[in-house]
Order: structure tokens, then C-alpha cells, then sequence
């Protein structure tokens, strides 16, 4: 049974789980599925449309399923779907979706950390284990891939795609598609490096590492164009998961990847 407090306002056809706890000045509407043991803290807002699954957290000031920041929406249906133990930190905002956008639904992974202020727009896919660190702004469908991590005040241009256990460091533009694995920084953005320390503290073996380095070295830094470099990697490496996460990746970038560093030999930034 939910745990509501006296000073809340919950409508009564909201699903709410079990052990839910929903603290006071806290506004909860119709349309709305609350999983087991879901804390919604005091002067938090969920909108309709939202299903939240189970031991999520929901800080003062989160705004969750407000109606999308785009002209193109008229007032459809449409949906945020978040999935088990999430973080969502004080004045954190995640829009839904857009009919025009042919998905109609913004989502989040599980065991993702959405910190304080950060926005997550209309149609957006943040994967599972992700971090989106204070003042991070993803446009309208934007992808971030399972475990990556953008840093404090970066900002996403919509369509911008993240790839998996990336890590981009703090107050960039993302402009362009951020490869797996990879390291960025610097203004205009630009790859680093291989995100050496996040693969390591996941378990990944130093062969594993070592490939993906080498992989990004011809890719980056070989002087060949990115076609040919990537069917250089594609005849060269053995078949592997990080090899084919990385083509796949690139070659399915409409916006095409960060570029490389232009101000020294590879390693300046690692």
C-alpha cells in the first residue's frame, strides 16, 4: 500500500506500486504508473502520461512529463517511460514525446542518474547506468547509449546520438555523434582518447581496451578518410563485440562523428 501524505495531491486513478512514498506538495496526475517502493519527495511533479518503474526517486522540484518544448506538438498523446532505480535530482525535467517525431515517447534506462537541473527533451533515449551530471541539456532525440556519462553543463544538439561508455567532459557542445568507448573534450568538441578508466572500472580486460585503442587509432589518426579507415578496421580486427559497436556506431551516424584532435599527435588529450 502507497504511503501518501495528507498535503499531496494524488489523483485517484493513479497506479501507485507498493510501499510507494509520496511526500507532501508533491502532485501526481491521472495518467500515471508508479512502480514498488517509488519515493516521490516533497513539492515533486508527475505529469500524465508517465510510467516509472520500481525504486525510483523523485527530488523536490522534478518536473516529470511536462508537455514537450516544440511547435510541432498539438496536444496527442504521449509518453515518458523510466525505467527501475532512478535517480532524479532536485528541478530535473524530462518532457514527452511528439507524434511528429514518429516515436511519441521520451525514455530512460534503468540505473541512470539524472542530476539536479538537468533537462531531458522531447523523444530523447537515455540508455541504462547512464550519468547526465548537473545543468546537462539533451535536445529532442537524442540518444545516449547504456553507461555513458555527459559532464556538468554539456549541451546536446537534437538528433545528437552518445555512444555507449562514452565520456564527454564537462561544459562541451555536442554537435556531433560521440563515439563508444571514447573519451571527448575541449571547444569545438573533439575525440580524447579512449575512456580508459570507466572501461576498466566495468570490467574490461586490457586486450579488450587495447583493441578498442588501436581500432580508434586508424580510424583517427592513420590519415585515411573515415570510409576507408572503417573498412580498413572491418578487414583487419577480429570479429568482436567492441569492433562491431564501433562500426555500426560510425557508420550509422547521420550527423557524422567528433573529430579528431587537431593540435598534436594522438595522446595529447589522454
Amino acid at each position: 500500500m502507497a504511503k501518501i501524505h495528507p498535503l499531496a495531491t494524488v489523483h485517484p486513478n493513479a497506479k501507485l506500486g507498493e510501499n510507494v512514498e509520496v511526500g507532501p506538495y508533491a502532485y501526481i496526475e491521472e495518467f500515471v504508473e508508479i512502480g514498488d517502493g517509488c519515493k516521490i519527495l516533497p513539492h515533486a511533479t508527475i505529469f500524465n502520461y508517465v510510467k516509472m518503474g520500481k525504486d525510483c526517486t523523485v527530488f523536490p522540484g522534478a518536473v516529470i512529463g511536462a508537455i514537450p518544448q516544440d511547435l510541432k506538438f498539438d496536444g496527442e498523446v504521449t509518453y515518458v517511460e523510466i525505467g527501475d532505480r532512478v535517480n532524479i535530482r532536485e528541478c530535473a525535467t524530462i518532457n514527452r514525446g511528439t507524434k511528429a517525431s514518429g516515436k511519441g515517447v521520451t525514455k530512460v534506462g534503468s540505473d541512470t542518474l539524472l542530476m539536479s537541473y538537468t533537462h531531458v527533451a522531447h523523444d530523447c533515449c537515455v540508455g541504462n547506468h547512464c550519468i547526465l551530471v548537473s545543468y546537462v541539456g539533451i535536445a529532442g532525440e537524442t540518444e545516449v547509449a547504456d553507461w555513458a556519462i555527459l559532464g556538468g553543463g554539456t549541451v546536446a544538439h537534437q538528433f545528437s546520438k552518445i555512444g555507449t561508455h562514452a565520456m564527454v567532459g564537462g561544459g562541451s557542445k555536442i554537435n556531433k555523434d560521440v563515439p563508444p568507448y571514447a573519451l571527448c573534450g575541449r571547444d569545438p568538441l573533439v575525440f580524447a582518447g579512449v575512456n580508459i578508466v570507466g572501461l576498466r572500472r566495468r570490467g574490461f580486460t586490457g586486450d579488450q581496451i587495447r583493441t578498442i585503442k588501436d581500432i580508434y587509432d586508424l580510424i583517427y589518426y592513420s590519415g585515411m578518410n573515415v570510409s576507408d579507415a572503417l573498412d580498413r578496421v572491418e578487414a583487419g580486427f577480429p570479429e568482436s563485440p567492441e569492433r562491431d559497436t564501433i562500426l555500426n556506431f560510425i557508420r550509422g551516424s547521420k550527423r557524422g562523428i567528433v573529430k579528431g584532435n587537431s593540435i598534436g599527435s594522438k595522446g595529447d588529450l589522454e
